[in-house]
């Protein structure tokens, strides 16, 4: 019987993917690992898992561990699922705040640009710490990992370990549902193809018996066509322009789309012009939303506990119970996932890491290759690639230029910003941050 380990189960993660993978056709139970260094939010996320367990009548078959110490819970795991967060209560305005007063708008900023360099430096030597312990006491288990940076997070894991590792996120699956909807045909009878980085992976091929979606799309924009009571231009308003002109929908939300590119965010009218509130590309969204959220998150787990709210027992569609169960039953399944390119996306960097189709079996994971991208959007994602992979560099070989430079390399904040400028900025949050980065980065250095 497995044991499936999650790191950070305060993650709202927790209770969804418990759930879907306690329903798992055939399996028989198992162990349920739970590592949170917040005693209070792990007694909760404890609580959940065994109430979930309960309504789906499994409480006998599933033996739940949890601890603040993850060298208690690692041996014998044989799928290690990783949803820390670290120290984003305590930074996530001062990550937006910033580098507003320098012109630098993010929607989200967790990922890329600014907000995502500053959290994969509180992150990612973390994650490398997990590492070494998974390598020493659970070195065959299957990695998946859900917190971002997750293309920075991805890098930093497969430059650092030869343990199977997948970056998972719902971007891919989310977009071809939406895509079918806007397009007005039903997804199981939609043919596409899809591959890029995480959060830019572009949807190369999308058709419905023989039609060219793309074309039905245009139609649609140029005749102002409708959809659920607006335009269906307002649904999207980014994606739908990177369309127009780049030819290809991609797989984020326009709002942390905005955040990829130089060409929406660095003047108040395109911002006016181009991003809508919320996901849409709303101005310091997550830094506002996401601690919020936090505390709804808590709130929501003590009702149910109280017996004043119900846990959702629908098998989402995350990729986590999918691949375990692929494995464990060898039934092979396809996911899109992050992982190190090796020739998969022929013009972009081989040693980067690229989202593409990964076909999982009972030996792990064998990443699909997918060929070349349309050269203009394998451009825009060779630019990211460049500032994630300084990034992670940085903090691999404790390089606090490196750091500097990659954020120079951000194609937003280039966009906005002399070298200089991002200089002074970068220094301006490390030193706001000072109690939560790594002791290389809080040194300081000399600069013009």
């Amino acid at each position: 019987m497995p044991k499936i380990t999650l790191m950070g189960a305060g993650s709202f993660f927790t209770s969804g993917l418990f759930c879907d993978i306690m329903q798992i056709p055939g399996i028989d139970g198992g162990t349920i690992g739970l590592v949170d260094i917040d005693k209070r939010r792990l007694a909760l996320s404890a609580g959940v898992v065994k109430l979930v367990s309960e309504k789906l009548g499994l409480d006998k078959n599933w033996t739940v561990e949890a601890s603040t110490d993850r060298r208690k819970v690692l041996p014998g795991t044989d799928y290690l699922i990783n949803c820390i967060e670290v120290s984003g209560v305590e930074t996530v305005r001062r990550d937006y705040r910033i580098p507003k007063e320098y012109g630098v708008d993010q929607c989200i900023g967790d990922t890329t640009g600014p907000g995502g360099l500053m959290k994969a430096l509180r992150t990612i030597p973390v994650w490398l710490d997990i590492l070494r312990d998974a390598e020493d006491l659970c070195p065959d288990a299957l990695l998946m990992n859900y917190t971002n940076p997750m293309s920075m997070m991805s890098f930093a894991t497969v430059r650092s370990t030869q343990m199977q590792y997948v970056g998972l996120c719902h971007s891919v699956q989310g977009t071809s549902n939406e895509l079918a909807h806007y397009a007005g045909v039903p997804y199981r009878q939609m043919k596409w193809r899809c591959a890029g980085i995480n959060h830019m992976s572009w949807f190369t091929t999308l058709e419905h018996k023989d039609r060219d979606l793309y074309q039905v799309l245009n139609r649609k924009l140029d005749r102002r066509a409708q959809l659920d009571g607006k335009p269906l231009y307002e649904h999207d308003p980014v994606r739908f322009d990177l369309m127009r002109h780049f030819g290809y929908f991609v797989s984020e939300s326009s709002g942390h789309m905005s955040e990829y590119v130089p060409y929406y965010r660095k003047r108040d009218e395109l911002l006016d012009k181009y991003c809508r509130g919320g996901y849409s590309g709303g101005r310091g969204f997550y830094s506002r939303e996401w601690p919020k959220w936090r505390k709804l998150y808590d709130k929501n787990r003590r009702n149910m506990l109280a017996g004043k709210g119900e846990p959702s027992l629908a098998r989402g569609h995350e990729f986590a119970s999918y691949i375990i169960e692929a494995h464990l039953k060898d039934e092979p399944t396809v996911v899109h996932a992050s992982v190190e390119n090796r020739n998969l996306i022929d013009n972009l960097p081989t040693e980067g890491v690229v989202e593409v189709e990964v076909m999982v079996n009972k030996t792990g994971y064998h990443p699909c290759k997918f060929g070349p991208l349309p050269p203009q959007v394998a451009a825009l994602c060779a630019a990211n690639m460049a500032h994630f992979e300084l990034g992670v560099k940085s903090i691999l070989n404790q390089d606090r230029d490196a750091a500097v430079q990659s954020m120079m390399l951000d194609p937003l904040t280039a966009a906005v910003c002399s070298p200089a400028e991002i200089a002074r900025m970068f220094d301006r949050l490390v030193r706001a941050q000072k109690d939560y980065l790594p002791a290389y980065i809080t040194r300081n250095t000399k600069r013009i």
